[in-house]
């Protein structure tokens, strides 16, 4: 079960349209003024102009230190933002009580095994979601919408392939940093520790709570041929925080998703391995439907270890 004490007027269910509109504001003011703040700092520690840095989400990708000085914008004024956005809500706004002591109590080694091998199954999985998603058409009446859609996905795409164009250990390193534990920690915290919950008790259905909020952390990356995949990823993270009561495993559970991405990307521009980020031409449905598998008897094993307070497994 999500922790999320709180006993503040605004955030009671007869107020949930009020409380979700504080929610959205300061979220997306956070996230501006630490994106302005970030973007102010990066011609003093990367030496490039603004007016470049603005370029590379046109395509003008040919920008000494672009890369890095778009990772350290991403790191500060996303996965950072997220997190301080939270903490604003939770600690100032809702005067919540996330009982962190409890939640690290939690954590046990035998039951992150298990989540290591749910998210590894649902990677499995998700590579069949993203063929589905990729190859899906929509109605020729919304053709101008579908055109428009796809070429924001593909400008999206372009962009993402610089940003995880790693060629050194500390571009990498960088990459594992921002994309995996900044994105992991301060995404986990406001969706799962502060949204879910609030759904949760809105719409008096934890599962509800749990798909409802995969929907919204998928609309907010604006990758709509990624929509599904990143429902799917949202509601696991989701189930893992509802049956296990910590925050823990599911941010763990997300840094591990990204990071592994974010490895596996550097190792194929290395000539390691054979890896493409942007493929979706074929799909092994065999693999999928071991990951499926997988995933599903990890959450039943999970909801059956009922993790105590003190951390024992029941």
């Amino acid at each position: 079960m999500e922790i999320y004490e709180t006993h503040s007027e605004i955030a009671e269910r007869k107020n949930w349209l009020l409380s979700l509109i504080v929610t959205v504001l300061v979220a997306f003011g956070v996230l501006l003024l630490l994106q302005g703040v970030a973007l102010a700092f990066v011609p003093v520690l990367f030496d490039v102009p603004i007016n470049d840095l603005l370029g590379l989400l046109n395509g003008n990708f040919d920008v000494p230190n672009g890369r890095m000085a778009m990772l350290f914008v991403q790191g500060i004024g996303s996965g950072i933002g997220f997190w301080v956005a939270a903490w604003i809500i939770i600690h100032y706004i809702e005067k919540a009580d996330l009982h962190w002591y409890v939640q690290i109590s939690r954590f046990q080694w035998k039951a992150f095994v298990v989540v290591l091998a749910i998210i590894f199954g649902g990677m499995l999985f998700n590579a069949f979601l993203v063929y589905f998603n990729s190859n899906l058409a929509l109605p020729d009446s919304m053709s101008e919408i579908e055109e428009w859609m796809k070429a924001t996905e593909d400008q999206l795409m372009e962009l993402t392939k610089f940003l995880t164009d790693f060629q050194t250990v500390p571009e990498l390193l960088t990459g594992v940093l921002v994309i995996g534990v900044f994105a992991g920690i301060g995404e986990e915290i406001f969706f799962r520790g502060l949204v879910q919950p609030k759904m949760h008790r809105y719409l008096r259905s934890s599962h509800w709570g749990i798909w409802v909020t995969a929907i919204i952390f998928s609309s907010i990356h604006l990758q709509f041929y990624g929509f599904l995949p990143r429902v799917f990823l949202g509601a696991i993270f989701g189930y893992l925080y509802l049956f296990t009561g910590s925050l823990i495993y599911p941010i763990l559970a997300h840094i591990f998703n990204n990071s592994f991405t974010v490895i596996m990307v550097y190792m194929s521009n290395q000539g390691m391995i054979e890896f493409d980020l942007e493929s979706t031409d074929d799909v092994s449905y065999s693999a999928a439907l071991l990951g499926l598998l997988v995933l599903i008897a990890g959450i039943y094993y999970l909801k059956k270890m009922k993790i105590s307070e003190d951390g024992q497994l029941g």
